[in-house]
């Protein structure tokens, strides 16, 4: 942390670079985010490029905390979700050191970053015991912290439920694609949930995502016994996430 107390995150995405300095006394961003369009291809070598690029244009000088959408091991990309399939296997955490003149990087997965965000500073903040943040986009994305400790690399929108993917269940997309109302959506929500709910009984679920925005719609229709409750940081989760984690050296 600096002096000021404040933490670089940048939040990887499909289709946007965004990060800004964080304060981390309360989570708020210090400055307007600043977003840079993700290459296309979206090459690891391309993408910290924009890093740097991004870094260089907010005048940061210290470490910086970066969220990929991958499974990120050692510093290492395992998987890749809608980014190029060449991050797989590629050290992440040296590529972005290097691009950025040699500073201390972490990288993390961008559901994982999330997860810290809303267990220190948004819905999360004031319960104790297993929290699981799942993020219902394209897939779904999951967050496991105990005490605000992370256990990364969860995955669970890849569990099976009903012989079935969950994410391939109840992603919102899946909602979009076939056109279902919020009671038919919510329903494979439970589904979901009451599966994952018996696996690890977790204390809350914190929904995110953009459909969380409409969270009044569904969240009270679904049927599963863990309480649920909708994220409250939103599109600058990742970034508070991985700025926190670079000032806490939480590197997976």
């Amino acid at each position: 942390m600096s002096a000021r107390g404040h933490a670089f995150g940048i939040d990887i995405g499909g289709s946007g670079v965004k990060g800004a300095a964080v304060d981390l006394t309360d989570g708020e961003l210090v400055h307007e985010r600043i977003k840079i369009p993700t290459p296309q291809p979206s090459t690891p070598n391309a993408v910290a490029e924009a890093v740097a690029k991004l870094v260089a244009q907010a005048g940061w000088e210290g470490p910086v905390g970066i969220t990929l959408p991958s499974v990120v091991i050692g510093g290492i990309a395992r998987t890749a979700a809608n980014i190029d399939r060449n991050w797989i296997g590629t050290d992440a955490r040296a590529l972005f050191s290097a691009a950025l003149g040699g500073r201390e990087v972490t990288v993390l997965n961008d559901a994982d970053a999330a997860g810290l965000a809303e267990d220190r500073y948004g819905a999360a903040k004031e319960l104790a015991g297993l929290v699981v943040l799942l993020t219902f986009g394209t897939g779904i994305g999951s967050a496991v912290m105990y005490n605000g400790v992370l256990m990364p690399n969860s995955e669970l929108g890849h569990v099976e439920v009903d012989g079935r993917e969950a994410e391939h269940r109840a992603a919102a997309s899946i909602k979009d694609r076939l056109d279902l109302t919020y009671p038919q959506w919510a329903e494979e929500v439970s589904k979901v949930l009451v599966t994952l709910e018996d696996l690890i009984w977790p204390n809350v679920f914190v929904a995110g995502g953009g459909i969380s925005r409409d969270h009044e719609q569904w969240i009270p229709l679904l049927t599963n016994r863990t309480p649920v409750v909708a994220a409250d940081l939103k599109n600058t989760a990742g970034i508070v996430g991985a700025a926190m984690a670079v000032d806490a050296g939480i590197a997976p």
